[in-house]
């Protein structure tokens, strides 16, 4: 976070700050590493056996493989946690990820239709849920997964009421 006031063009100083970030919990880097590793681990042992008997030891090299994968993945998975964030503003949503092609989404309180919160099997077991919200327009759907289940159930309350307060006058 930065400290400070704000500068504006010409040096002036802005009385509008930023929007207040939050970013993902590490419980979602946690459980994605952990099925990373779940899944190419087990591909490598396989690899490694079944090369080495079969067609002979120099052809078990081949396992390093799934084992490189994992440590590429492991990197790539720490730098898209940390692309992900929101932001609750006075009139919408920001939604901002991505490392390599930035995305930031912005949904305005008043065209939600439908907020959800989803946690499936392994999400649970970390202690995670995500929030699916639905737009009137089916293209702007956004999504924030990995949340506490508590901050995801505040969120979808908070949502809703303002969504509700936004569309009163539709």
């Amino acid at each position: 976070m930065e400290t400070g006031s704000p500068v504006g063009p010409g040096g002036a100083e802005t009385t509008e700050a930023g929007p207040e970030w939050t970013g993902l919990p590490a419980a979602l880097l946690r459980m994605r590493r952990l099925l990373l590793v779940v899944w190419l681990a087990p591909a490598a042992i396989g690899t490694g056996l079944l090369l080495g008997l079969l067609v002979g030891p120099a052809w078990a090299a081949f396992a390093l493989l799934p084992l490189a994968g994992i440590g590429w993945g492991w990197v790539l998975l720490g730098r898209n946690w940390r692309s992900w964030r929101y932001a609750e503003r006075a009139d919408d949503l920001l939604i901002s990820r991505g490392v390599l092609w930035h995305e930031e989404t912005v949904v305005p309180y008043g065209r939600m239709q439908l907020v959800e919160v989803t946690s499936g099997p392994v999400g649970r077991r970390f202690g995670l849920a995500g929030v699916q919200l639905h737009t009137a327009a089916a293209a702007t759907d956004a999504a924030i997964p990995g949340l506490d289940p508590a901050e995801a159930e505040r969120l979808r309350d908070r949502l809703t009421e303002l969504g509700e307060a936004r569309s009163a006058g539709l």
